[in-house]
């Protein structure tokens, strides 16, 4: 199987994401120290084929309980999800595929018909502006058919609260944009969903994220991918342009601001060895934070009132996207 330790993982320029070198593991049950883990993988093979020949749907947490029924020794549900990443790496597919998710809280909004493929509504469309709170970012969302859709743009945000202001505002009318909250980082059924709307319906995605090395990365992930997820493809959208909260907005529109922690330095450092940090924006908004030691969240422009994000902010971050 494909070895999934650091130093297999290295970043292809080309496809401008995280895969898995040449290194290969063995796992045998002919080694006693391996047979555990061994019999860990075969259960999980069993028990996902089984989801997929019964069309029924398992959550992270379903599978490390499931596995109790069959007397199979998990420690705990960390040691089951990363068997579960065994498994993907074996079989280059995502846990999605056979039909293993992770509890969602991402949600998505605006001018798109999606017409569902899940069984018992097949068929079935809607328009994802039809709930005034979104819709949760599921596996039936994530595999329905994109229909048609009025929007020029795909903003995906970091916080929940401002994804419902966005709402409140009509961005998804004022700027014809279809909203994702990504709920932190973004999950992978939401970075998959992002990555279809890209390239399926064509349109630009732009990412709004607290202005902290955390944001920063959360943009880098939906960019480009994730270490832990460097045997898949198809959950990163490399042309996707992170908007803000820049380091450099928070001097440039004067915001409230929190002092950076030891724990934020150090991710600062960490990322400027990561090889995707090394130019551009990245580099420069890396700098910065190191040079100021001050963060500052979305909420931060309420200080100018409830719609200056909306009002001011994000017309001009749109405008500056579009000329880079």
């Amino acid at each position: 199987m494909p070895s999934r330790s650091v130093s297999n993982i290295i970043y292809d320029d080309k496809l401008r994401q995280y895969v898995l070198g040449d290194g290969a593991s063995v796992r045998s049950s002919r080694n006693t120290s391996q047979l555990r883990s061994f019999t860990q993988l075969m259960w999980l093979a069993f028990f996902a084929n089984r989801l997929t020949q019964e069309k029924k749907s398992s959550t992270l947490r379903d599978v490390y309980y499931s596995s109790q029924a069959f007397e199979i020794d998990f420690e705990n549900q960390s040691e089951s999800d990363s068997i579960i990443v065994d498994l993907e790496a074996m079989l280059s597919r995502p846990r999605e595929e056979f039909h293993i998710f992770p509890e969602e809280r991402s949600a998505v909004f605006g001018d798109l018909d999606i017409e569902y493929t899940v069984p018992g509504y097949e068929g079935k469309r809607m328009n994802l502006s039809s709930h005034p709170d979104g819709y949760a970012v599921g596996p039936s969302l994530t595999s329905a058919e994109l229909v048609e859709t009025g929007a020029e743009i795909v903003i995906a945000i970091e916080k929940g609260g401002l994804f419902t202001r966005f709402i409140e505002e009509k961005v998804h009318s004022k700027f014809k944009a279809i909203i994702v909250d990504t709920g932190g980082q973004a999950p992978r059924s939401t970075r998959t969903l992002l990555r279809r709307l890209h390239d399926e319906l064509g349109l630009p995605v732009i990412v709004l994220t607290d202005g902290d090395v955390y944001g920063e990365h959360i943009a880098m992930v939906i960019k480009s991918g994730s270490a832990n997820a460097a045997h898949l493809r198809e959950l990163t959208v490399p042309d996707a342009k992170w908007m803000g909260v820049w380091a450099t907005d928070i001097s440039k529109y004067k915001l409230p601001t929190i002092p950076m922690t030891e724990s934020d330095i150090k991710r600062c450092h960490d990322l400027k060895r990561d090889p995707r940090y090394q130019k551009g924006i990245w580099k420069r908004e890396l700098e910065e934070f190191l040079r100021i030691k001050r963060k500052a969240e979305l909420e931060a422009f309420s200080k100018y009132g409830l719609t200056n994000i909306t009002d001011k902010y994000l017309p001009a971050k749109l405008e500056e996207a579009k000329s880079h």
